[in-house]
């Protein structure tokens, strides 16, 4: 039904930035909302940030100030602008679609940040 593609993880400097993308495609489905989550080594999957159909935003206290989530909504596609990057930044990002009362996980995509 609905399949999401994500972009743009790597290996990213301290101070430094990544900008991930998360592409949705498929037929019959009308996105309410799309997020952005983070899974790191020993730690649960958590919330990095969130935006609305109307471009509502919430964000993780953690990467306040330094992230940025966005939608195209004629492109079925959200990004999250990465600034000034921490190693506790490391982890495996999730993107995520919300249809109505289903959701949608991408397939994952590591961000690695080190020296």
């Amino acid at each position: 039904q609905v399949q999401l593609v994500e972009s743009g993880g790597g290996l990213g400097q301290p101070g430094g930035s990544l900008r991930l993308s998360c592409a949705a495609s498929g037929s019959a489905f009308s996105i309410s909302g799309m997020g952005w989550y983070r899974q790191a080594p020993g730690k649960e999957r958590e919330l990095v940030a969130a935006i609305s159909s109307g471009g509502n935003t919430n964000y993780a206290d953690s990467v306040k100030g330094r992230f940025t989530i966005s939608r195209d909504n004629a492109k079925n596609t959200v990004h999250l602008q990465m600034n000034s990057l921490k190693a506790e930044d490391t982890a495996v990002y999730y993107c995520r679609i919300n249809t109505g009362l289903y959701y949608y996980w991408g397939q994952g995509t590591q961000v690695t940040v080190s020296s």
